[in-house]
């Protein structure tokens, strides 16, 4: 292939590709967009402005892609084995592609899309790069060190074609051509793939290449070359960091437009806005100059769509301007899976601002504070620039317009502003633009103070029974305007969210009270949002829930009430059974515990964990020898933590009483 090598998509890229383009792009008018392209490869890029369509050769696939001006594929002319190059006639009415492979040059027609004619030109010549120039499209046609310059004549009855237009230059494969409606008879051929880069141009006026002017100037390839409108000067893009300038009358250096790594495109508009391009990774890839100048008005950095670190790469020769005019310049990228882009960029010629704001970082309510910044473009803006202010904040959360401000020397500007509200307030300054900028908005956040208000809710740390109704009182103290206050119960528990259990404005007094009915430890939270003038706050209390828990015995053959208690009589025989009833929760257990009477002191006599069931029924069985005649006495309890979960507080059960006799 002779141009540059480009990555293969992979199949994954091109059903991506196709997926993208049956759903279409919907692209806001005026705004720079980009649609995927079903290429896999780039050969040229042409306009045609009559009717807004966009033509995209891919030598690899052997078609030609149409897209509207929004980069909606409108058709693809297929059967055109390895085309190139493209040339649109003067009326619009053809489009002329350079199919390589197939030896000849096609004609397709604009207006139905479809091929209209066939014009070989010789076996093995190869033809790939087209330029019309003096009534005829010229062609470069060749392999490798063996290229050469032809002409295909359609003015007659039949089609002429003449190979060999330029025997001396010695062109190591076809070259790129360039020509110009405003020099009609010059035609401008460039050496694409070797670096001593051949240039030459010639007059063709007279039916034939003339040669008027040769250099072999050493830059490099030639990626992409193109005329200014009036034919006096060529451009060309050589991979360096910049596109050269050339006198057309004897293509000595004139000049360079300065771009960056690596230059591989150039497109000059009707009225001699310069679009020169650039292959890079970590730059700008596109830099536009309006006539005459020698800095760029305006640059383009294209995105990242692939996997790589850089972003999006510029096709070689891949620019193109809307015909008689410079508002619209289209070009074709391609990222690093192999996948094309359609990329459409509006008003290229206008220079792009920078706007900066910068406020203070914080500030006090009702005091004065200063904000500032800097508006700065390629085509520097006068002092006195209107530029408009908004200030947004908890007062006008949809923006209040301070006014305008106008813009100093040497692009700063800076105004004082006293903000009523506190929290965040966020300072917008706005340029509309004008002929020549496009528009420009920056803004910057201050954190304005606010008074802390007073907030406290009642029974921190309390514990209560099991099933308590407890009141929860909220107190607000003073305010700006908000007066309402969220009052929120997360019970212990994975199993139970945090939840809202009342919302609304505290009464006279400032207070908010709201009653639950407490099963488990909860964290109750009073929240209050804040105002402008008042900081957002909340607190939160700890409360405990008991369990409900008690303890029956049964087996005993009398109960008797004795040294204060009722006691539980059992035959030394008998082995007592203790049955415990604790609210019940997954995987929790119950600690029963016995204690025995001596000399007048209750003595540990034993402490066992035991699981309840699902209901919270536990049963346990005294067994063992008994001794007689000594006071005992039992209870089941619940401990937070060791009972097997922590969402209640410890809670001891009763005391059982109960003697062993004969």
């Amino acid at each position: 292939m002779r141009v540059r090598t480009l990555p293969i998509a992979t199949a994954f890229a091109v059903a991506f590709s196709s997926a993208a383009l049956a759903i279409g792009t919907a692209t806001t008018a005026g705004a720079d967009s980009s649609s995927i392209l079903p290429v896999m490869a780039t050969g040229d890029l042409v306009v045609d402005g009559v009717h807004q369509h966009v033509f995209v050769s891919d030598p690899r696939n052997g078609k030609v892609v149409v897209t509207d001006y929004s980069g909606r594929v409108v058709t693809q002319v297929t059967s055109l084995a390895g085309v190139t190059g493209l040339q649109l006639s003067a009326d619009s009415g053809t489009l002329y592609a350079a199919a390589r492979d197939d030896d000849a040059i096609v004609a397709i027609d604009t207006a139905t899309l479809t091929e209209s004619a066939r014009y070989p030109t010789g076996a093995d010549t190869e033809p790939e790069y087209l330029a019309a120039a003096g009534n005829k499209i010229w062609f470069g046609y060749g392999t490798s060190y063996a290229g050469n310059i032809g002409s295909l004549d359609l003015t007659g009855t039949d089609p002429v074609v003449a190979l060999g237009q330029d025997d001396a230059s010695h062109w190591r494969d076809a070259p790129r051509l360039a020509a110009t409606p405003g020099a009609p008879n010059a035609l401008a051929a460039g050496d694409p793939v070797t670096s001593s880069s051949l240039l030459a141009v010639y007059d063709v006026a007279g039916g034939t290449a003339a040669r008027t002017a040769f250099v072999d100037h050493n830059q490099g390839q030639t990626g992409d070359l193109a005329f200014t409108p009036d034919g006096s000067k060529v451009i060309t893009a050589n991979g360096g960091d910049r596109n050269l300038v050339w006198a057309a009358s004897d293509l000595s250096a004139t000049g360079s437009l300065p771009t960056t790594h690596y230059a591989n495109a150039d497109a000059v508009a009707d009225d001699g806005t310069v679009a020169a391009g650039s292959d890079s990774s970590y730059d700008p890839d596109v830099h536009v100059f309006t006539p005459g100048a020698t800095s760029p008005v305006r640059q383009y950095d294209f995105p990242n769509t692939g996997h790589s670190s850089g972003s999006d790469l510029l096709a070689t020769g891949a620019l193109a301007w809307e015909p008689g005019s410079s508002s619209r310049l289209f070009a074709v990228t391609y990222n690093s899976e192999g996948v094309f882009s359609l990329r459409v960029m509006n008003a290229p010629t206008q220079s792009k601002p920078t706007l900066t704001v910068s406020a203070p970082a914080s500030a006090t309510r009702a005091k004065s504070l200063t904000v500032s910044g800097t508006l700065t473009a390629t085509l520097a803006l006068p002092a006195g620039t209107p530029l408009t202010v908004t200030r947004t904040d908890m007062e006008s959360p949809n923006g209040k317009s301070l006014g305008t401000k106008t813009l100093g020397t040497g692009g700063t500007f800076s105004f004082k502003d006293t903000p009523p509200a506190g929290g965040k307030v966020k300072y917008t300054v706005k340029y509309a633009g004008d002929a020549t900028h496009t528009p420009a908005s920056a803004s910057d956040t201050v954190e304005v103070s606010r008074a802390t208000p007073t907030l406290t809710l009642n029974n921190d740390r309390k514990v209560y029974a099991y099933g308590t109704d407890v009141k929860f009182t909220a107190h607000l103290g003073s305010t700006y305007k908000n007066r309402t206050v969220e009052i929120w119960a997360d019970p212990f528990g994975s199993d139970k969210p945090n939840k809202l259990v009342k919302s609304g404005k505290v009464n006279s007094s400032g207070n908010l009270t709201v009653t639950l009915d407490l099963t488990r430890d909860a964290k109750v939270t009073a929240k209050f949002a804040g105002d402008s003038r008042y900081k957002s706050k909340s607190v939160s209390s700890t409360v405990g829930a008991k369990v409900k828990v008690s303890t029956a015995i049964s087996g005993q053959h009398k109960k008797k009430s004795v040294y204060g208690h009722t006691y539980y009589y059992f035959h030394k025989s008998k082995d007592p059974l203790f049955t415990t009833t604790m609210t019940a929760y997954p995987h929790r257990r119950q600690r029963l515990e016995m204690e025995l009477y001596y000399q007048g002191t209750w003595y540990d006599a034993g402490t066992q964990y035991f699981k309840l069931s699902s209901t919270g029924v536990s049963r346990v069985q005294l067994g063992g020898t008994h001794e007689t005649g000594y006071r005992m006495r039992v209870r089941s309890s619940y401990y937070n933590g060791t009972s097997g979960d922590n969402v209640n507080s410890t809670t001891h059960g009763d005391w059982k009483y109960f003697i062993f006799t004969s």
